[in-house]
């Protein structure tokens, strides 16, 4: 696994600590062009580079740099916190086809002064998108636990993660045998590594490993929301 990505320059990561202390417009305005030389624009080579491994296990989700990066300013309008600017950056690789309704689950990452965060699935669904992943684990509930069980996943990932209801939902057996699975509302693996990776070439190494491994989790949640061929009425 070769590329030209070295990490992000020590500027860069410096940059976004001391946003963290200055998050303010003044600030940022005087020091855009950091920024964008330092931290947005690493941040497309990395993608860039990402995508091109992503093309072996993952391509559906290949997604074009400049989509797949975050913007850098935060929403505050439903806020308390009314702080411009977001103090990481990070990439969202979604199943681009059409073929996969209501977006479907994806991959994720992020570089901060804390952490190098990697993860996947599905964070926020649909309730039509739910719904049809808890049909989906109902009857093959077995598949996602021997996933989630490899020894690989485990060990570059942890454990499955998301929030979940007291009880099994509405239209599952309260003693079904993947009923803690059926709980979920989301389903998640996400690790945060330790920054320090961040300005050396062990970050493209790390994140790959880690997206790749959890590429059968991924495809396993996509395969109920996806249109199959055929599949419409005659």
């Amino acid at each position: 696994m070769k590329t030209g990505f070295s990490g992000f320059p020590p500027e860069g990561f410096a940059f976004l600590k001391a946003l963290k202390k200055n998050n303010n417009r003044e600030w940022f305005q005087q020091r855009k062009s950091v920024f964008e030389e330092k931290v947005k624009g690493p941040m497309l080579e990395l993608v860039d580079a990402i995508n091109q491994e992503m093309m072996r296990f993952a391509p559906e989700h290949v997604t074009d740099p400049s989509k797949a990066i975050y913007r850098i300013y935060r929403d505050t309008r439903f806020s308390n916190d009314k702080t411009p600017y977001k103090t990481h950056i990070a990439a969202n690789f979604p199943r681009r086809d059409a073929a996969c309704k209501h977006g479907g689950g994806g991959y994720y990452f992020h570089v901060s002064p804390e952490s190098v965060a990697v993860g996947g699935g599905i964070y926020m669904p649909q309730p039509p998108e739910l719904l049809a992943v808890r049909t989906h684990l109902s009857e093959h509930g077995g598949e996602l636990e021997k996933i989630v069980k490899r020894k690989e996943v485990r060990s570059l990932l942890g454990e499955l993660q998301g929030s979940r209801l007291a009880r099994v939902p509405k239209g599952f057996a309260a003693d079904h045998p993947f009923a803690e699975l059926l709980k979920l509302k989301q389903y998640l693996l996400y690790v945060e590594l330790d920054a320090g990776i961040a300005t050396t070439p062990a970050l493209f190494t790390e994140v790959v490993k880690r997206l790749k491994a959890m590429s059968p989790f991924i495809e396993f949640l996509n395969g109920p929301l996806i249109e199959k061929s055929g599949s419409g009425p005659d």
